[in-house]
């Protein structure tokens, strides 16, 4: 009998699990605003990225029913087909006038928002510019454009600055891509001076507002906003998985910038579109997000709120801001440790570890939500002031 050809996997694992690790799916049960079920047993739900509380607001779930009523579920075929319907076209029109772009394009995912737009935008004769605690997608999309890759320190504009002038006319087209709220620091990256170094030589710059749009900014607008910068960020992209509580991910920008990646991004090229449902959904998001500031405003006082007590603790949250506040903890297993701890005390709360992370920082990451209460915001707050 030939050798089993994924025998190699048992060695691998086992090695992934004694450096603590091994991650497994945990179905859950449904629950209300704020709340998970996990394992029979009903948990305040920190970790979320559905900050504004709108995945189950009875208008965007109906929102849903009736597209899909109207529509049917799935979209059949990929946007350039068939897949682009009346429910998509008015989600991209919304979008555009909320991100004040002329256009939007919109992907089945945000993951697959970055990874198409950025190999769309560069080649292998071009460079690329990440901060090194960009998400995976950049990170990947950088990759998979075959570009020169730069990978700067974490908001270290001034090696940047440094990077660019030392490569300056090497390079047929320059891209700096960031996050503009960084998923599990929550921190938001130095927009103003890299809008100013992607001006003073010639480059693109790209930022992910997937954990900023609906949190920051005036009008919810995302990170960008929030520094001053949106007009001079060239590509925006977003997600309507966070904030909008629905399935998707789109990039804001020029009408010459989306009718290129309309022609150019293979992951909207070659993918069935979303379901018109979940773009009726997050169309509807939308709108509530826009009538509702009390949700922007709620989930950000909530994380200040949190952050003040455990800094008064003498806990360590990084330079972390909106809805996502990291308890770093250092060690695998102390993190998961940590997160048990909490669940059995009545709080779901995740332990972050690499590679999702640098080696030595694993965490908890709390997600706060404009369902959460000052209460629950109290109480979780506390346990770990207590060291739990």
């Amino acid at each position: 009998m030939p050798d089993d050809p994924l025998s190699w996997i048992d060695e691998e694992s086992a090695h992934w699990s004694s450096r603590g690790l091994a991650r497994r799916l945990r179905a859950r049960g449904g629950a209300g605003p704020g709340l998970i079920v996990v394992g029979g047993q009903t948990l305040v739900h920190f970790g979320s990225n559905d900050y504004l509380a709108l995945a189950g607001d009875p208008r965007v779930v109906e929102a849903a029913r009736s597209a899909a009523a109207f529509y049917g579920w799935g979209a059949g075929a990929s946007p350039l087909i068939a897949g682009w319907t009346e429910a998509h076209q008015a989600l991209a029109d919304d979008l555009a006038r909320f991100e004040r772009t002329d256009a939007v394009a919109l992907f089945p995912t945000g993951f697959a928002a970055n990874l198409g737009t950025i190999a769309a935008l560069v080649g292998k004769e071009d460079a690329i510019y990440s901060d090194r605690l960009n998400h995976a997608c950049l990170i990947d999309g950088a990759r998979l454009s075959r570009a020169t890759l730069r990978v700067y320190p974490h908001n270290d504009a001034d090696r940047l600055d440094a990077l660019l002038a030392r490569d300056q006319g090497r390079f047929r087209r320059s891209l700096i891509a960031t996050d503009g709220v960084f998923s599990m620091d929550g921190d938001l990256a130095p927009l103003g001076p890299l809008a100013d170094l992607a001006e003073r030589f010639g480059a693109m710059l790209l930022v992910d507002e997937a954990h900023g749009t609906g949190v920051f900014g005036p009008d919810g607008r995302g990170a960008a906003a929030a520094c001053g910068v949106a007009e001079r960020v060239a590509v925006r992209v977003g997600t309507l998985s966070k904030s909008l509580g629905s399935v998707g991910g789109f990039v804001a920008g020029s009408q010459r910038l989306i009718d290129w990646l309309v022609n150019h991004a293979r992951t909207l090229i070659y993918s069935t579109g979303l379901p018109a449902a979940a773009a009726a959904a997050a169309r509807e998001a939308l709108a509530i997000a826009r009538a509702e500031p009390w949700r922007r405003e709620q989930v950000v006082h909530l994380g200040d709120r949190l952050r003040a007590h455990l800094k008064g603790a003498g806990i360590e949250v990084g330079g972390s801001t909106g809805a996502i506040v990291p308890v770093l903890i250092g060690a695998s297993d102390d993190a998961v440790s940590a997160s048990e701890r909490l669940r059995a005390a009545g709080f779901f709360v995740p332990a972050i570890r690499p590679p999702t992370v640098p080696d030595g920082t694993a965490r908890l990451r709390i997600s706060l939500t404009a369902a959460h209460t000052d209460e629950q915001v109290e109480r979780v707050g506390r346990l770990l002031a207590e060291g739990y």
